[in-house]
């Protein structure tokens, strides 16, 4: 299909078929799955994953692409196309059925704020797989004490399970990203591991600390801990907010939620 790649919508279209099979084996898709794919582009994922489900969902906000997309598709399977910006997009409307796998070669202007929009929509989502740019995976799948820890990290691992599944090179694209791009899985908590009282303490507590990342805890947190309250967290006051893991920083949300709570 001829389509010159907008760079206002991020469009990097991906056409190695080496890539695209790696990416439907990491997804195995069955039968019976809701697939929905955020920005299908030209189809080359979707084609590859047509066959191997009953139908499948795609949120493209090219409206000159939708078109093409439709009649390209039409041999490999039945593709419902819905012509929105996905991060505005109910995903939870299309999850009557069956949970949502979500699937996507996520531009990398939006990919952040597009994930924190699906992780407020985990109810009706099995799992997602994202090609994103590297250091954002890196940043998902970091561990405290490594340099790529931060908000992202925090937020993510405390709602799903993150699995960084291998490297994509430029060339596989079209036209070639200046940047590395990878593959990642996540997977949402069945139950949560650690659970927050108050999610919005939780996100003021990670947000505030990381936004200061080179500050002690004492330091960053001065506006939201008293001296005091630290004795009660039973965490020391002089560590970075790196080396907090996710239940880490649920157990000085909640202890604050508790205290704002009493006083």
């Amino acid at each position: 299909m001829e389509h010159h790649p907008r760079k206002r919508f991020g469009q990097h279209f991906l056409h190695d078929g080496h890539i695209i099979q790696k990416i439907v084996d990491a997804i195995a898709p069955q039968k019976e799955d809701h697939l929905v794919e955020i920005g299908p582009g030209l189809g080359a994922l979707t084609h590859a994953l047509l066959p191997h489900v009953t139908t499948m969902d795609a949120v493209e906000i090219d409206r000159d692409i939708i078109p093409k997309l439709k009649d390209s598709s039409k041999q490999y399977g039945q593709l419902v196309i819905h012509e929105h910006d996905a991060l505005t997009f109910a995903f939870s409307s299309l999850g009557k059925d069956y949970p949502l796998r979500i699937v996507g070669n996520l531009p990398y202007n939006i990919s952040t704020p597009l994930i924190f929009h699906l992780l407020e929509q985990l109810h009706c989502i099995k799992d997602m797989h994202f090609m994103l740019q590297k250091e954002v995976v890196d940043r998902l799948s970091a561990q405290p004490g490594n340099k790529n820890y931060g908000r992202l990290s925090v937020m993510v691992q405390y709602f799903c399970v993150v699995k960084k599944l291998f490297n994509v090179a430029p060339g596989a694209f079209t036209p070639p990203p200046q940047v590395d791009s990878a593959i990642v899985r996540l997977i949402p908590h069945k139950d949560l591991p650690h659970v927050a009282t108050n999610l919005s303490t939780l996100r003021k507590i990670v947000t505030t600390a990381f936004g200061q990342r080179r500050k002690t805890l004492r330091k960053s947190l001065s506006g939201l801990i008293t001296p005091d309250q630290w004795d009660a967290l039973n965490i020391n006051p002089q560590l970075r907010p790196e080396q907090l893991s996710v239940a880490d920083f649920v157990l000085i949300s909640n202890i604050i939620d508790s205290l704002q709570s009493r006083s």
